[in-house]
């Protein structure tokens, strides 16, 4: 198994995405990137810390590769808006690879850079990829918020359609 840390706004919005994929045996919510040990919630969302909301991806490369992890990541958020995804505002929702090794390093530039290049966004991508140092797992209540909340009405009009367009587009990699 491998590990792989991405910030692309709201975890909430995007655990519910990634835990969808084959191959992916867990997805926690957490925070990294910052300077504060042990951060809550509150204080994430302060923006002061300067960690992101992340998810630690658990996956197994024999069956969905890094490359592959990473389209998802370019494909289900706005790369181009600098702490911002949506109405979420803050340092604490940039965009951010946190590699954990060499090879990650290079396939999130190369992919990066191949992006930037294609003219598929009109912005330029202003991703952050950064070595990895340490991640912070978030509170329990956030773990699992869209499968265990999915009547609350951020989940039905923010993060339901989200996951209704990865589904249609990346049908081949769910799970079954």
């Amino acid at each position: 198994m491998d590990i792989a840390t991405f910030g692309n706004g709201c975890f909430w919005c995007t655990e519910a995405i990634f835990s969808e994929l084959k191959g992916v045996s867990k997805v926690e919510s957490g925070y990294s990137g910052g300077q504060t040990k042990n951060p809550t919630y509150k204080e994430v969302c302060s923006g002061t810390t300067g960690h992101a909301e992340v998810l630690q991806i658990t996956y197994d490369p024999a069956v969905i590769s890094f490359d592959e992890l990473l389209e998802v990541f370019w494909k289900t958020h706005d790369p181009t808006t600098l702490n911002r995804q949506g109405n979420d505002v803050g340092t604490q929702y940039r965009s951010v690879v946190f590699y954990h090794n060499d090879t990650q390093k290079a396939l999130a530039e190369k992919y990066k850079k191949e992006l930037d290049a294609s003219g598929a966004f009109a912005d330029p991508i202003v991703t952050e990829i950064t070595a990895f140092d340490v991640f912070y797992p978030a509170e329990d209540y956030h773990q699992n918020y869209y499968e265990l909340n999915g009547e609350q009405p951020y989940c039905n009009f923010v993060i339901r359609p989200k996951v209704e367009k990865f589904k249609k587009v990346f049908k081949d990699k769910l799970k079954d």
